[in-house]
């Protein structure tokens, strides 16, 4: 019979087992206790944490301080939803929910529970990015039927036109035709969101697709750009479409290359983790799916304008002078038809965008689920 841990030892590994961030302050502010999940949150070890004030983190200005001044004037638990707590060390669009509350009665020492509000929001974005992307298929659908027909016939006329025109007017007549051209394309491009299909899905290695992604880019597009990678070797497989994924990550590198066209010490990081903790309902079902799969693609280039980072995966959003605002809208399609989920985080030297996806399981893993269910 093993010996009985002692309570605080006990007390710290329930602590560290919480999937959220916890922190413990004393009266002057200082952080006395952090959680694994805190070391994460603000990227940080627990011994340099416990070195520094909690205002080093957060602005002072933030209603996080006037919760623990309310708490240490009446002894009391609060929680609030939907607080800021953004900063240069944080990150920007920082929302969560904090739990606050006095340790004892004799201290002034305060816990204070993170709760992330992230993966709620993203799964909010997320369907309204879907339901973009389905009118679009409407759209598109139409487009294809009432424009590539009549198109064809006003290529037709004008290349008729060319043979009889002047040499003035022949130059009009070809402009005509290219631009028919560009239009089918556009529509052909958009006809893509019409495909209803069932997605052929497999046993995919991620890391397979990525360095497959980062051998084109560097031979095109991404020349000039320093890749830096940060795999979990022990990743398992995704359940996906290979090309498909391909097409979703070359895009993403394609974007944040031209993000950093012209920049010096111009990178672009490619990493997956595992993330065992992301579990989201499903709507409309009592299901829940697992996305524990999180690939990112990270640059350090000027950042997403805040007037379009929100509705960035929405159809006809670009800021490219030549763009047609379809790439992204397409990579968020692709995800949601592979059932996950696309965020952007983004401010001014560092823009993230983050896909969390379902692990491949294969016959014995899924008996043993349903095993653990029953």
């Amino acid at each position: 019979m093993k010996p009985a841990k002692p309570a605080a030892e006990i007390a710290v590994q329930t602590l560290n087992a919480l999937p959220h961030p916890v922190v413990v302050i004393d009266g002057a502010g200082q952080l006395v206790f952090v959680n694994s999940d805190a070391e994460h949150f603000f990227s940080a070890g627990a011994t340099y944490l416990t070195k520094r004030k909690l205002a080093d983190f957060i602005p002072a200005d933030s209603p996080l301080f006037a919760l623990i001044d309310q708490v240490r004037g009446d002894r009391s638990r609060i929680s609030e939803y939907r607080v800021d707590v953004s900063s240069p060390r944080l990150g920007a669009d920082r929302l969560v929910d904090l739990y606050v509350s006095s340790l004892a009665e004799d201290t002034d020492h305060v816990v204070i529970m993170i709760q992330l509000r992230s993966i709620a929001d993203k799964m909010d974005r997320q369907l309204t990015h879907r339901s973009a992307a389905r009118s679009v298929t409407g759209l598109a659908a139409m487009l294809a039927h009432e424009i590539r027909n009549p198109l064809s016939g006003i290529k037709g006329a004008a290349q008729l036109l060319e043979a009889s025109a002047s040499d003035e007017d022949r130059a009009l007549t070809r402009l005509i035709g290219e631009e028919s051209d560009r239009i089918v394309k556009l529509v052909d491009r958009m006809e893509v969101f019409s495909d209803q299909r069932p997605i052929e899905r497999s046993a995919v290695n991620i890391h397979s697709v990525l360095e497959h992604v980062k051998t084109l880019a560097r031979s095109g597009f991404a020349r000039e750009v320093k890749f830096l990678e940060t795999y979990d070797p022990s990743l398992p497989y995704v359940f996906g479409n290979r090309d498909q994924l391909v097409q979703v990550f070359l895009n993403l590198v394609k974007n944040a290359a031209e993000a950093l066209h012209g920049q010096e010490g111009a990178e672009i990081r490619l990493s997956t983790a595992f993330r065992p903790g992301v579990r989201l309902s499903v709507p409309g079902t009592k299901a829940r799916m697992t996305l524990p799969l999180e690939f990112v693609v990270e640059d350090n280039g000027p950042g997403v304008p805040d007037d379009i980072r929100e509705n960035i995966f929405d159809p006809f959003i670009t800021t490219k002078p030549s763009g047609s605002g379809l790439g992204l809208a397409l990579v968020a399609k692709i995800i949601g038809d592979h059932g996950g989920v696309i965020e952007c985080e983004s401010q001014p030297g560092h823009t993230v965008f983050r896909v969390l996806m379902p692990a491949w399981q294969d016959e014995t893993d899924k008996r043993s689920a349903h095993a653990r269910r029953s």
